[in-house]
């Protein structure tokens, strides 16, 4: 099968102070998508998995640029497109649902009049057609009483509806491929399960591929197919969802795992990963992960080669054998 996207030793860099070699805050990441499929890009802020997001759809402004590697969109590389063909792709076969969803929401627009115009952008329809599409998007997102909230704008919704709005404008002309920033971030559970439903309805009967960027192990375990997990701009793991959350092999891996509240047992101290990210101006060199990790030796001290078994893939000296207790 062949992959609808497909990323290739992506190198997103931001200049420093002159002098000062550029921050790369997405380093040599490989991957690739089918049509269909869910991909859960996990890790902790800073970790590089928004700025991944930002570098396929062509959306990092300076000081930063994609500096290395592809972007092959069915095998059409977007990192050599012009404005003009980005913008052609955007909204109508790419969409990206941001975590903030005033960068997606005019302020001074209706919101019917944001949905519509984003389908007249792509598509020839009649004003009724439009109005119609738009309305049943925000019911299938959750928004109640539709057809009245088509008049209101932006400043008129909460924050979580807002996010809602913002989602039903991703998934107006079913796309291809939808990259989504910690969508459900500002949602209740009610509605963020809603969301889950039509983000996998989409990928089921739309055949749309989606990347899931989030901390949440909890709704990539119900959502995704495949789990891939970054740490210092880096992805040092990735691989089928089941075999990664019950067998992980790199320690970092186990460590989002075992600070979820259900996989400890009532009464239990919450397990945690010890110390905090680094910057991207201090990473050590060899294995950025050194510093937190228990298994660290002066191997480590070497980045460390993709290791591939199988369907798996992980970054590690020291791999884990043993299952995740609870799992």
């Amino acid at each position: 099968m062949t992959p609808i996207l497909d990323v290739r030793n992506l190198v997103t860099e931001f200049a420093t102070q002159p002098g000062n070699p550029a921050l790369k805050a997405v380093d040599d990441v490989s991957f690739a998508l089918n049509r269909g499929e869910i991909l859960g890009l996990v890790g902790e802020s800073g970790s590089g998995k928004s700025v991944t997001g930002f570098s396929i759809m062509g959306l990092v402004d300076p000081p930063g640029r994609v500096s290395q590697g592809q972007v092959l969109f069915e095998g059409r590389d977007l990192t050599g497109l012009g404005p003009a063909d980005m913008r052609d792709l955007r909204g109508r076969r790419i969409a990206m649902v941001f975590q903030d969803p005033m960068m997606t929401l005019n302020p001074v627009l209706r919101v019917g009049t944001q949905l519509t115009e984003t389908l007249h952008a792509h598509e020839q329809l009649s004003r009724r057609e439009a109005w119609s599409r738009a309305r049943d998007a925000l019911a299938m997102v959750g928004i109640p009483s539709p057809e009245e909230r088509m008049n209101a704008y932006p400043h008129q919704f909460s924050g979580g509806m807002r996010q809602r709005v913002a989602i039903a404008i991703a998934i107006l002309h079913k796309p291809d491929l939808i990259i989504a920033d910690e969508p459900t971030t500002a949602l209740d559970v009610t509605i963020q399960a809603q969301v889950i439903h039509e983000f996998q309805r989409l990928a089921e009967t739309a055949n749309t591929a989606v990347i899931w960027i989030t901390h949440d192990l909890a709704i990539v375990s119900r959502l995704a197919d495949r789990i891939a997990v970054m740490y210092g701009g880096r992805l040092v793991e990735s691989g089928p969802v089941a075999d990664i959350l019950t067998r992980p092999r790199h320690p970092y891996t186990k460590g989002l795992i075992g600070s979820v509240p259900s996989q400890n047992s009532r009464g239990q101290r919450l397990m945690q990963i010890p110390g905090m990210t680094p910057g991207l101006g201090r990473l050590p060199a060899g294995c950025a992960f050194q510093a937190r990790c228990a298994r660290a030796d002066a191997l480590c001290r070497v980045q460390p080669e993709l290791s591939i078994e199988g369907e798996r893939g992980y970054r590690c000296f020291h791999p884990i054998a043993e299952q995740v207790a609870g799992a």
